[in-house]
């Protein structure tokens, strides 16, 4: 089990306790490391950074880097620190872009997991009489079974549908009485609309209070469509394989940043380009350490992702610091001729046009020249005469201008009829880059 301060009442814990647990925990994972993952030894000898020596928590801007390539050079078992009769459950990355991250779990790990899951259900308001619907895939995606996990830790009922099967999702949310959904945006408003075409009204039909959705970014824009279809309220989660699945950070009713698991989770900003360390409320990559994982602890983990830590503390109570949500992937970024361009920001453009919908893919190609061409498909919204041959051009200008103006590049807009983009229920593919596929 969980040490004691490290339960659901550790998000009230004064900030000065917390950074407390963080150093001591700190200090043995850097030990662990050290002694017992040749990598790290190695990678501390190599800097010069001697982890018997870590007394502040600023000191460990000094350690090196870890990166999900270092990760995948020690695939499958490198960067084990316990022996393999304490591992207890296994689960992977999908490895789509290379060889698959292991992340590992012992008995402590798995409930401290848990309880990460558990405090979003709790910040939805959640607790032992909700139902929770689970419809993230189960298996080595770490998504179905942390929130299963979480639910149980919750005190709250558990319905495991996984992903997929959409109209008997849909069926169990409205005959089962389930109030709370953890899945994807995306495969969320999936549901949503499957259940408007098939005559089942979600605001009206579904008793849900709250959805916790991750594995992908999702926009404000559509955070609003899902709460106006489905009729609750859409809270966001942060996780990744490489720090043991979702539940790192998790937002709240206040809808304004998501709270880090701090008694777990030691979170730094650094600037992309030169791993400098940034102020609280600049942005830049998240650069994560665990503080107690027993199996696959990690030590300044590069996530890639792009936020912010949000200066002050938050009305809900909670003393946990907040990340921002998610802006961007340094390694998600488009350099187009030179500029660079994160899917959000095309996404922030597309919202100011109400004719659009959420629904879109960016590709990018190549022509004749080598030069670098950017399409934006996106689905019009229902109402919308896309067959008026002069209206629909029209739009596809005004769009493309703005996206002129507010990025500094040309994107060429394409837009399509409603659901002519294909739906998924796991994470929405939003960039197909075929110039990586050029040989």
């Amino acid at each position: 089990m969980a040490k004691e301060q490290t339960g659901q009442d550790a998000t009230r814990l004064p900030h000065d306790q917390i950074e407390q647990i963080q150093l001591e925990g700190i200090k043995k994972t850097l030990v662990r490391c050290y002694e017992n993952i040749p990598f790290y030894k190695k990678s501390f000898d190599d800097a010069g950074f001697d982890p018997y020596s870590f007394s502040d928590l600023s000191e460990l801007s000094s350690a090196p880097f870890v990166t999900k390539q270092d990760l995948r050079d020690n695939y499958p078992y490198g960067m084990l620190a316990v022996p393999m009769s304490d591992v207890r459950e296994i689960h992977m990355s999908s490895g789509t872009t290379g060889i698959a991250t292991v992340g590992a779990y012992t008995n402590y790990d798995l409930d401290f997991w848990a309880d990460c899951f558990a405090r979003g259900i709790k910040f939805a308001g959640g607790g032992p009489d909700d139902i929770v619907q689970v419809a993230y895939g189960y298996g080595l995606f770490t998504g179905g079974l942390g929130a299963h996990y979480g639910a149980i830790h919750s005190g709250a009922t558990v319905i495991p549908t996984s992903a997929g099967n959409t109209e008997r999702q849909i069926r169990i949310l409205r005959d089962m009485g389930s109030t709370i959904l953890c899945c994807t945006p995306s495969y969320a408003m999936h549901i949503a609309d499957t259940a408007l075409e098939m005559g089942i009204d979600p605001a009206e039909e579904f008793h849900l209070r709250a959805g916790i959705h991750g594995a992908e970014p999702f926009s404000d824009n559509l955070r609003a469509e899902l709460e106006r279809k489905l009729n609750y309220k859409v809270l966001d989660i942060y996780g990744l394989t490489e720090t043991g699945g979702p539940g790192v950070a998790v937002e709240c009713l206040e809808q304004n940043g998501l709270h880090l698991a701090e008694d777990h989770f030691f979170a730094e900003i650094i600037d992309p380009s030169t791993g400098e360390v940034l102020p609280e409320g600049e942005w830049g990559e998240l650069v994560i350490t665990t503080v107690d994982r027993e199996a696959c602890p990690v030590v300044r983990y590069r996530t890639r992702d792009i936020t912010r830590i949000i200066p002050g503390d938050c009305a809900c109570g909670c003393t946990h610091r907040r990340i921002d949500r998610l802006h961007g992937r340094t390694d998600d970024m488009l350099i187009i001729r030179g500029v660079n361009v994160f899917p959000s920001q095309i996404e922030d453009v597309m919202k100011t046009f109400n004719q659009v919908s959420s629904w879109y893919q960016i590709e990018v190609d190549t022509d004749e020249r080598s030069l670098d061409i950017v399409t934006l498909k996106a689905e019009v919204n229902p109402g919308f005469d896309i067959d008026s041959t002069g209206a629909i051009e029209r739009l596809q200008r005004q769009i493309s201008a703005r996206m002129k103006t507010e990025l500094s590049v040309g994107i060429k807009v394409r837009l399509v009829e409603p659901k002519s983009i294909q739906r998924s229920t796991g994470k929405a593919k939003r960039v197909i880059d075929k110039r990586r596929t050029i040989k």
